[in-house]
């Protein structure tokens, strides 16, 4: 008996190790992206209505530390931070691209909504020192895995492209209303890639966007090319160009009131670029009389990072509607090649640098 009671228990020991095994093994296969990548001061927009209110799905910073959808947003097989987002899905309001796209946080991600504290300045904002930080540093590695293949005005800039990282500026009504020139939720950055659908190799590049009120006809974005060819041209970038799934990466360093910008690729080596964010003078040193004298120095501002398709499935005159295709079912979309997808390997936000000089 006592022998059969000693059986017992070693066979309960074995299955219970069995079971441990096996739920570190769970464990192990439902990492989430937080738990390779700090997102403490990460948010993310999803396009996704899991509550049905007809609202666009955002996950806030503490949410996100236990977060993953299994299609938009996840890791893969070897641990790198996967964002997808199809042509056509939910959306933020007024707007008509889809995004798959973390948000900065500056503050604590217990704190409240903030404007002050979840922000950075720029150095000659007269405020500067309520916000979260002067300036800010973002740094991220990545590959472009898709873009959108299909669009009825394929010649408008944005068709076929994904921004990869921004600095965005937040709404104020209340500023727009005391006539300021600030307040108007414009973007002083979008890193982008694009690739024509019978091209091997895609281009990167960045655009600054005039700080100017939305009617404003001069409120255009200015674009700087890193590889391959400008965003308004057809032509074949070639091994000029990046691949899909070509890793390279880029940092963002707003220092006082000057944005750094570097783009490292193994094979087509640095590139470097700096623009005063607080002034109009544009990256290539010359004033742009249409762009606002003082730029974005009344502005609070924030990184975001992820996939933000630019194939907007909007039939419209403006230049940003290049009406993509698009069913809103997503099997279909990846089947159809109607989705942006980017994967990321580091993102590491923080305080700005001081530039080496």
């Amino acid at each position: 008996m006592k022998t059969k009671t000693l059986g017992l228990m070693a066979l309960s020991l074995l299955t219970l190790a069995g079971c441990n095994a096996t739920n570190k093994e769970n464990a192990k296969t439902s990492l989430v992206p937080a738990d390779k990548f700090d997102l403490t001061h990460w948010k993310i927009t999803i396009p996704t209505d899991s509550n049905n209110d007809g609202k666009v799905d955002g996950i806030s910073a503490k949410e996100i530390q236990t977060y993953q959808h299994p299609e938009f947003f996840y890791l893969n097989g070897d641990g790198n931070m996967v964002f997808a987002t199809p042509n056509r899905a939910f959306t933020t309001p007024n707007s008509s691209n889809t995004r798959s796209e973390l948000h900065q946080v500056v503050a604590d991600m217990d704190a409240k909504n903030d404007s002050f504290a979840d922000n950075f300045a720029l150095q000659n904002n007269k405020d500067a020192q309520k916000y979260g930080q002067i300036g800010g540093n973002l740094q991220a590695s990545l590959a472009v895995n898709h873009v959108a293949k299909r669009a009825k005005y394929p010649n408008k800039p944005p068709a076929f492209s994904v921004v990869v990282g921004q600095i965005h500026a937040t709404k104020d009504k209340e500023r727009v209303a005391e006539g300021k020139g600030y307040g108007y939720g414009n973007e002083p950055l979008k890193i982008y890639y694009k690739k024509w659908p019978e091209h091997k190799y895609g281009s990167v590049f960045w655009n600054y966007e005039r700080n100017l009120a939305k009617e404003n006809p001069d409120r255009q974005d200015i674009s700087y090319s890193v590889w391959g060819t400008p965003w308004d041209e057809s032509t074949n970038p070639s091994e000029q160009g990046i691949a899909l799934d070509e890793s390279f990466s880029y940092e963002v360093n707003v220092y006082h009131n000057t944005m750094y910008l570097t783009f490292t690729s193994e094979r087509l080596g640095t590139k470097e670029f700096e623009i005063n964010l607080a002034n109009n003078i544009d990256a290539n040193g010359q004033v742009d009389e249409l762009d606002h004298p003082n730029g974005y120095t009344g502005d609070a501002n924030f990184f975001k990072a992820g996939a933000y398709d630019q194939c907007s499935i909007k039939d419209d005159p403006g230049m940003w509607y290049p009406a993509c295709l698009g069913t809103g079912d997503w099997q279909t979309d990846r089947k159809n090649g109607d989705y942006a997808q980017v994967t990321f390997s580091r993102l590491v936000a923080g305080p700005a640098k001081e530039p080496q000089k």
